[in-house]
């Protein structure tokens, strides 16, 4: 046989395409000739593809070898290819391979001693083969556990190229992977630790229920990153396919923990104010490489001391908070990600960030240019801001002990599911997620119940943005308190946690 074809997965961001490699052995002088748009790893591929073919026992062509990478339209990328572009020359070579090799995809890196690697981004290209149609894939052997969690296609290991070249010639078998492995989870930290603030206990608790963006402003040592971190042990666990999506990122990311590739914990994330924009948003040469805002997916994205953090890397998460997901457009294509976080900030009220306000040294103007750097359009997209005070005293008699994560975290995931039935029909898991225009048509509340919100758009207090992200916390409210809806007092609430501002 002078012509014989393999499959790939070519994957942009979470997204993949099936690949058809095509390999002929023709007239001309021995060469090796690629083409369909390769990059640099991929164009390099032909060497380490003869070497492990040559070194694990078999014969290369001397011949002129050209190998095809249909639709020859889209770049290719990675070293991923590799193992299919073995299996296609040694089949065009003559070898008895093509009757398996057209209805499996081969995914992975050949050493140069026949070994084959792992690549990132198996599991979105299991995914991507899945929805194809392909019936078996066959990936890396250390990649297997990871290859365990898609279902509906059969997955197959693989330690080395003779392995694969064995089963394609129905001579041996290949493994398979065992049960999937859930990441264990760690007990996350108690919410009674925080000593007092009740107002910013009762916004993590109304985050947590509604899914909520959450400002946090107060001298430092009041608490505000031990209430951020908290909000993970209120939030219930992961919807499966939330989780195999953030699987997906942390795969192509090369972030995928290796004691269990699913998580249902939702993540958390804290960028250091010195990041850049690709690490924040994602980034880097060729195809964009998830950031921060994708790795916290269906999880918290916390910015402690959020004025620090430079204009332009704040205002890059304006389209991730108001569409959830992340869209970069490189040299080597465009690339989707989801990005559909909360998002929790921690802020000083002024630069010199004294213990107590009496103490402060910054001129007024300091003090508002400071917190200025949180511009309007996003602290509009800011559901809750909570002002915590200085602790004032820490004996036993003197401060009440706070609930426990356990107790908010059943309010919590009460509220959650009273939100879910709500909107199940419409396939939103939380009243953060409501567009504005389904809240004022479908679920419009009485007129004498939306009374304050009016008021507030009248004077100029609220946006056209804020008043609907007031009224679906005012929703969230409700499924706190048992309510079928909410009513004014709980509207005219909402208000005053999206006003709320330091001192």
């Amino acid at each position: 046989m002078k012509l014989a074809k393999a499959w790939s997965v070519a994957l942009y961001g979470v997204d993949g395409q099936l690949v058809e490699i095509e390999a002929d052995i023709g007239l001309g002088l021995p060469g090796v000739h690629l083409v369909g748009l390769p990059d640099a790893a991929l164009h390099e591929s032909k060497d380490r593809v003869r070497a492990a073919v040559v070194n694990s026992g078999w014969e290369w062509p001397n011949r002129r070898i050209t190998l095809a990478l249909s639709p020859a339209t889209l770049r290719k990328a990675g070293s991923g290819f590799d193992l299919a572009l073995a299996c296609a020359v040694l089949a065009a070579g003559g070898r008895k391979l093509q009757r398996r090799l057209e209805h499996c995809v081969l995914i992975g890196e050949l050493a140069l001693d026949g070994r084959v690697r792992p690549v990132r981004g198996v599991l979105p290209c299991l995914l991507a083969a899945r929805q194809a149609g392909a019936r078996t894939v066959v990936v890396p052997m250390e990649t297997l556990a990871e290859a365990a969690v898609v279902e509906g296609v059969q997955v197959l290991g693989a330690g080395c190229l003779n392995d694969v070249l064995s089963w394609l010639r129905g001579e041996g078998s290949l493994a398979t992977p065992g049960t999937v492995v859930v990441e264990p989870a760690s007990d996350p930290p108690d919410l009674a630790d925080v000593v007092g603030q009740p107002t910013g206990r009762l916004a993590l608790e109304v985050a947590a229920a509604g899914g909520h963006h959450l400002l946090l402003v107060g001298p430092p040592g009041t608490g505000k990153t031990m209430l951020a971190q908290r909000l993970i042990g209120l939030l219930p666990e992961l919807h499966p396919d939330d989780a195999l999506q953030l699987a997906a990122i942390r795969s192509v990311a090369g972030r995928l923990p290796a004691a269990g590739p699913l998580s249902m914990v939702p993540p958390f994330v804290a960028p250091h104010h010195s990041s850049s924009v690709a690490a924040l948003v994602g980034g880097g040469s060729g195809l964009a490489k998830p950031g921060a805002v994708s790795l916290a997916h269906r999880g918290v994205l916390f910015m402690d001391e959020a004025p620090e953090f430079g204009p332009h890397l704040l205002e890059s998460l304006r389209t991730p908070l108001e569409e959830g997901e992340v869209r970069l457009a490189r040299a080597d294509g465009s690339v989707r990600y989801p990005s559909r976080f909360q998002l929790v900030m921690a802020a000083n009220p002024c630069p010199c960030a004294p213990a107590h306000d009496r103490d402060c040294v910054c001129p007024s103007a300091v003090r508002r240019r400071y917190l200025g750097r949180l511009s309007g359009p996003l602290l509009d997209r800011v559901d809750l801001r909570a002002t915590l005070e200085p602790v004032v005293a820490l004996s036993a008699a003197d401060v009440e002990p706070g609930e426990s994560t356990g107790t908010v975290r059943a309010r919590v995931v009460a509220a959650r599911a009273a939100a879910a039935t709500r909107w199940t029909d419409y396939g939103w898991r939380s009243n953060a997620e409501v567009p504005g225009p389904m809240l004022r048509s479908r679920f419009r509340l009485p007129r004498a119940v939306v009374r304050p919100l009016d008021d507030g758009l009248r004077r100029g207090e609220l946006t056209a943005r804020g008043a609907d992200r007031a009224l679906r916390v005012a929703w969230t409210l409700a499924d706190l308190a048992g309510r079928d809806r909410p009513d004014e007092l709980m509207v005219g609430r909402a208000i005053l946690f999206k006003e709320q501002r330091a001192a």
